[in-house]
């Protein structure tokens, strides 16, 4: 699944089916306490039992292709610069959409891009310490795709630049990070964090402060090390 285009991978989400709406009163008998009405017949009951399914399932393919079409993007650019390679953020992203589709009926619409987040943040630990073990044993090497859109020059800077804020963020600690991407990097309010990530408003505010000192720790130390543009 390329990450540029929000494909689903669930395919087209098929229209929504006709059903019925309510069921057919049934009168009672005081005395037997049986129906006077006649049953339905197998055949009317058997289309009674499958119609609400049927029209369930066709509903949460339309609301799981909706999702997918609008938060497809952010988590996986959040995953990105959590510092999961382009390759890793592709398959994790279409991981965290599959815990989605599983828990659907469970998650509020209010709920859904908190609900992403926090998969995200756990899928990308799984991915972190699967990296991690990957490079114990042969090592990281796999190359990541190339924008063939861009010049030469440009393709340099960018992974350049791409490169020095994965350096930065890979030293910063998890907790902190997250807020840090989320509010600088993705714009939102620590008010949008909190709601998103389930933390009071102090500690997402509190986070945000110990990772912008880290991030300047950091930066300074790479710099001193000639590690970053602007050594002495």
């Amino acid at each position: 699944m390329a990450h540029t285009e929000a494909t689903d991978p669930h395919g087209e989400a098929p229209e929504v089916r006709s059903q019925r709406s309510g069921s057919i009163p049934r009168a009672v008998d005081d005395n037997s306490a049986e129906p006077i009405c006649p049953p339905a017949t197998s055949t009317e009951s058997a289309a009674e039992a499958s119609t609400a399914p049927t029209a369930q399932r066709a509903h949460d393919e339309i609301r799981l292709r909706r999702i997918f079409d609008e938060q497809f993007t952010f988590i996986w650019r959040y995953l990105r610069r959590m510092g999961l390679n382009e390759a890793d953020a592709d398959d994790a992203a279409q991981k965290v959409f599959l815990v989605l589709s599983r828990k659907l009926d469970t998650i509020d619409t209010s709920k859904e891009r908190a609900f992403l987040c926090g998969t995200a943040a756990r899928v990308y630990s799984e991915f972190r310490r699967a990296r991690m073990r990957r490079r114990e044993v042969a090592g990281d090497s796999a190359a990541e795709p190339v924008d063939l859109a861009l010049g030469p020059d440009d393709l340099a800077d960018r992974q350049r630049a791409r490169a020095l804020l994965d350096a930065v963020l890979e030293q910063m600690d998890e907790k902190t990070r997250a807020v840090f991407v989320l509010f600088e990097l993705e714009e939102m309010s620590t008010a949008q964090i909190a709601d998103m990530l389930d933390l009071p408003a102090g500690t997402v505010a509190s986070r945000l402060r110990r990772a912008r000192e880290s991030f300047h720790a950091i930066v300074k130390r790479m710099r001193a090390g000639g590690q970053l543009p602007g050594a002495n």
